[in-house]
């Protein structure tokens, strides 16, 4: 894989210099163990059933090369990020790559939970949601039934921030129906 193309890099250990193995017959095969979950460092069953019967456990490492965004400057807690506040990187990061914010949609419907230096990454776990819906706003609920929209304008009987779950009345029914926060002043509900 080129320099800085997103994959994962996996790198065996050192085997110990005194084990002999009689020469394989055909193709290693490499297993994880028995519920094993990938991790930055783990061991791999490699094995051979082809002119001889052996296996050994190997230590690898785990990382991946993934784009990310970073900070250009210092940010404060509740600090609404944009596009210019970041730069896109690629980084060599440990693991499987898993939490970090990878699209800057995430990044628009949301604000910074607490102050980060400049240059670092930003994971999901470093934003919070910002709320979409404030108690006593008028909404308009969303609900798709086959391919046809249903829109009727209802009261927010909660605060929600992005893919939350509120409350909302139909003003005309009275009815309270719970869906899901989809934008601003938007709120998704199933039939």
């Amino acid at each position: 894989m080129p320099p800085g193309e997103p994959g994962v890099v996996i790198t065996a250990g050192r085997l110990d210099s005194r084990l002999r193995l009689a020469r394989c017959g055909g193709p290693l095969e490499a297993a994880l163990l028995s519920g094993a979950r990938l991790a930055a460092n783990m061991s791999v069953a490699v094995g051979c059933h082809v002119g001889a019967d052996w296996t050994i456990y190997v230590p690898v490492s785990i990382q991946s090369r993934i784009h990310v965004w970073a900070l250009r400057q210092p940010e404060s807690a509740g600090a609404r990020l944009t596009a210019a506040d970041l730069l896109p990187e690629t980084r060599l990061v440990s693991g499987v790559a898993a939490g970090y914010v990878t699209n800057l949609t995430e990044v628009g419907r949301s604000s910074l939970r607490h102050p980060m230096p400049a240059g670092a990454v930003l994971h999901s776990s470093d934003l919070l949601a910002n709320f979409m819906v404030r108690q006593g706003q008028s909404v308009t609920l969303v609900a798709s039934i086959g391919g046809i929209q249903v829109r009727a304008r209802g009261i927010a009987l909660q605060d929600g921030r992005y893919g939350a779950v509120i409350q909302v009345q139909n003003p005309t029914s009275k009815r309270v129906v719970q869906g899901t926060v989809g934008g601003s002043h938007v709120v998704y509900v199933s039939p």
